[in-house]
C-alpha cells in the first residue's frame, strides 16, 4: 500500500516509542546473494542508533561496513470490513502502523556482544514480571560464550525515520469508533484502541 500523506507520523518521539514498544523487525539489505531479510530484535539507543546481533553467516551481517540498510518495526494491523463503517458504498482496507528506518550497517567489537545480549534479555524479561528474571549466569557459562561465538553484534546508524499511522483518520469520529468495535470483535484489541485514540 502506498498511503497518503495524511497518514504520516510527523513526530520522531512517537515512532522511537513503537520501536522502543516492540523491540523487533526487519532489516532489509542488499547483498551479495540478492535482496535478504533478517528478523532480528533491536535495542534503540539514543536517537539515532539501534543495537541487535546477527548469525555469524548471515548475508546481512556480512555486508561491508557502512553499507546502506533498511529496519522495518510493525505496530498493530489488520483487515477492515466496509460494512463496519455504517455506510454505503464503502471497501476494505487495511489499518496499520509501520515505522521504517534508513541507515548505514556497522560491525561492532566482540566484547560489545554480551552486553548487547543482556540488554535485550533483561529489557524482555522485566516485561514477564513478576516472573524471576533470567540472567545468562544461570546457566553454564562455558557453554554459554560459545554460544555467543555463533553470533556477532552490530548497530545501525539511522539516518532518517519515516512512519505511518493508517487508522482511519480520513473518516468521520463517529465512523472510526464503528469500525474500530468491528475490529475488537476480531480479537485485535490493540489496533481498535489506535483507531480510537490515535498513536500517542
Amino acid at each position: 500500500m502506498h498511503p497518503n500523506r495524511a497518514f504520516d507520523i510527523r513526530d520522531t518521539a512517537t515512532m522511537r516509542s513503537v520501536v522502543n514498544e516492540r523491540m523487533f523487525g526487519m532489516m532489509v539489505a542488499s547483498t551479495g546473494e540478492g535482496l535478504r531479510v533478517a528478523q532480528v530484535p533491536v535495542l534503540l539507543d539514543g536517537e539515532d542508533k539501534l543495537h541487535f546481533h546477527l548469525a555469524r553467516n548471515n548475508p546481512v551481517g556480512q555486508l561491508a561496513d557502512g553499507s546502506e540498510v533498511l529496519f522495518l518495526c510493525n505496530g498493530p494491523d489488520g483487515y477492515i470490513s466496509p460494512d463496519w463503517y455504517g455506510l454505503p458504498d464503502q471497501v476494505p482496507t487495511w489499518n496499520y502502523v509501520s515505522i521504517e528506518l534508513a541507515g548505514t550497517i556497522h560491525r561492532l567489537p566482540d566484547a560489545a556482544l554480551p552486553g548487547i545480549v543482556e540488554r535485550l534479555s533483561s529489557a524482555q524479561e522485566q516485561r514477564l514480571h513478576p516472573k524471576p528474571e533470567w540472567h545468562h549466569r544461570k546457566m553454564d557459562q562455558a557453554l554459554f560464550t560459545r554460544m555467543l561465538k555463533g553470533i556477532a553484534a552490530y548497530a545501525m546508524i539511522i539516518g532518517e525515520w519515516r512512519g505511518t499511522a493508517k487508522l482511519g483518520q480520513n473518516k468521520s469520529p463517529d465512523v472510526r469508533i464503528r469500525a474500530a468495535a468491528g475490529v475488537r470483535e476480531q480479537g485485535n484489541p490493540a489496533l481498535a484502541d489506535l483507531m480510537v485514540g490515535g498513536l500517542a
